[in-house]
């Protein structure tokens, strides 16, 4: 007689990939592909070279990603990478003729 066993897949994977993510966390953080710097708004101003009131319209809009700590909104640098480059607009038109070259 055989008996059936039920197996969760769904489980068994979200189980192996936090295993894998706890395994190579360590490295990545090792070889600086992983940023968990937390900016303040002086700091993410700085940075963005923009003024401090520019960071605080965004935030109050939810512009931008932040994490609240308290009242202090603060940004995970890996967080505001990826916003940029959400805002990257690419060019449309290609150089259609050479440039002359002014010497």
């Amino acid at each position: 007689m055989r008996a059936e066993v039920n197996i969760d897949t769904q489980d068994i994977v979200k189980e192996i990939a936090q295993e894998v993510v706890k395994a190579i966390r360590p490295l990545l953080v090792k070889n600086n592909t992983i940023d968990d710097t937390l900016f303040s708004v002086e700091t993410l101003s700085k940075y963005l070279s923009v003024s401090t009131q520019w960071v605080y319209e965004r935030v109050h809009m939810k512009e931008i990603p932040f994490i609240k700590m308290g009242k202090f909104p603060r940004f995970r640098k890996s967080d505001i990478e990826k916003w940029l480059d959400a805002q990257k607009i690419p060019s449309i038109n290609t150089l259609s003729r050479r440039l002359k070259v002014i010497k």
